[in-house]
């Protein structure tokens, strides 16, 4: 929170003046940083992907070298 907050001066203001938007502060820094989770599902997501494609690039690699 606290980088996000320097990277963002304009929230140090806004909370400041109006600490009850702490929450969307929160929200805003998770976005920020890719921590929400539609952002997080989109990771595994990627890493699931890359995982399969391994897999089967390993599967091809065993078939060549096995003929």
């Amino acid at each position: 929170m606290r980088n996000f907050l320097r990277q963002q001066p304009m929230w140090y203001r806004r909370l400041s003046r109006n600490p009850q938007d702490f929450t969307v502060f929160e929200t805003e820094a998770k976005y920020f940083f890719k921590k929400s989770i539609p952002d997080r599902v989109l990771q595994l997501s990627n890493s699931v992907q890359m995982a399969s494609m391994m897999v089967s690039m390993f599967q091809s690699m065993s078939m060549n070298s096995g003929s």
